[in-house]
């Protein structure tokens, strides 16, 4: 494995090996430097190798004592320990935050849950669906009298679950540099994603604004805030909420002039969607690029994956790192003088421990 770089090079994290949220959160720690020993059940496969990229693996039986102490000896030297159990596994392993901060009093603790450690969901299985559900934000996702609609896994395991872990962590390890203590970190994803609804909290007496679903502005309702389906079967998003905006968007993309007036009023956004509807499909995607991409039309057309990696905007930004053969998202944010890169992993997990010192 390639000599870690970035910001957070020389932080030590131990992360026990799972699915969705936790995995995610390793990742933006090691990109950006930090070095990560995953503890992996015996004869594990990788299962995802951009998420699990930059690893150091151990594997370790959980329920053997041997294995218990090689975890209490990595965890003695480590700053962060990222766990995604249900509650009350760690502890029952002996493996739980009493355990080992008592060991290692400035450890960063991090438990990665859909409910959170207590609370009469607690111990329920669930996934990202359920979690957005009760949050408020799959309520607001669809068009309106039609189910909602779980915008993939986005806003609850990696929105709502993740980012705000790493933010965690990253909050705990700023807080240590006072205190000298670690602690514990309950990063659950129905904290996370009621977080990401702060914004319509604030807005609940703005209309155009509603969480209502096929209502609010930002939901897609809007004429100018929607997307459109081209001659060629693809589609284009628009975004032009501001008045300016809109009017060069309407006078670049030659729309009826009636369109220009009642921009806000919401009763006309059925009627004008429909012109715009039947606009956009009298050219192709190519074709509206080429008139509104690049311009304050508020544009972009909508890509698979795929064609997303080989967008032009995207490639001048390296948003995508070909590494052993495959691609990668890029590390992300960017540094200045401590950029992040994509690494290796590589089953060196001991090594990696003896060398933190805290080897039993």
């Amino acid at each position: 494995m390639s000599q870690p770089t970035g910001p957070l090079t020389g932080l030590r994290v131990l992360e026990f090996a799972g699915i969705g949220p936790g995995p995610h959160v390793a990742m933006l720690l090691a990109d950006l430097g930090a070095q990560v020993v995953r503890i992996d059940r015996p004869g594990a496969q990788v299962t995802n190798p951009v998420v699990e990229r930059a690893r150091h693996r151990l594997a370790l039986d959980l329920k053997s004592e041997e294995g218990k102490a090689a975890v209490r000896g990595a965890a003695a030297s480590a700053d962060v320990l990222i766990e995604g159990f249900r509650p009350g596994v760690m502890e029952r392993l002996g493996l739980g935050p009493e355990d080992l901060l008592g060991l290692n009093p400035r450890l960063v603790y991090a438990r990665m849950t859909g409910w959170g450690q207590d609370g009469p969901l607690a111990q329920a299985a669930g996934h990202d669906i359920n979690y957005i559900a009760i949050t408020g934000a799959l309520a607001a996702v669809g068009r309106g009298g039609e189910t909602a609609i779980p915008p993939q896994n986005l806003v609850g395991d990696f929105g709502g679950g993740s980012m705000y872990c790493a933010f965690g962590i990253m909050a705990a390890l700023y807080e240590r540099e006072r205190s000298g203590k670690g602690q514990v970190v309950d990063a659950a994803i129905v904290d996370g994603a009621t977080s990401l609804m702060s914004f319509f909290f604030g807005v609940r007496h703005v209309p155009h604004l509603s969480t209502e679903r096929g209502r609010g502005m930002l939901g897609g309702a809007a004429h100018f805030y929607r997307c459109f389906t081209c001659a060629d079967g693809k589609e284009v998003s628009l975004g032009a909420i501001e008045p300016q905006f809109y009017a060069e968007m309407l006078a670049k993309a030659g729309a009826p002039a009636d369109l220009a007036n009642g921009q806000m009023n919401p009763a006309n956004w059925d009627a004008y969607a429909e012109q715009l509807a039947a606009l956009f499909l009298t050219k192709t995607q190519a074709e509206w690029c080429e008139l509104l991409e690049g311009t304050d039309a508020c544009f972009a057309p909508v890509l698979g994956i795929e064609e997303a990696r080989a967008h032009p905007h995207m490639k001048a930004r390296s948003a995508y790192v070909e590494h052993d053969g495959m691609w990668h998202t890029a590390p992300a944010p960017r540094f200045s003088r401590t950029p992040g890169a994509v690494r290796s992993s590589a089953d060196d997990g001991a090594e990696v421990v003896a060398r933190w010192g805290g080897a039993s």
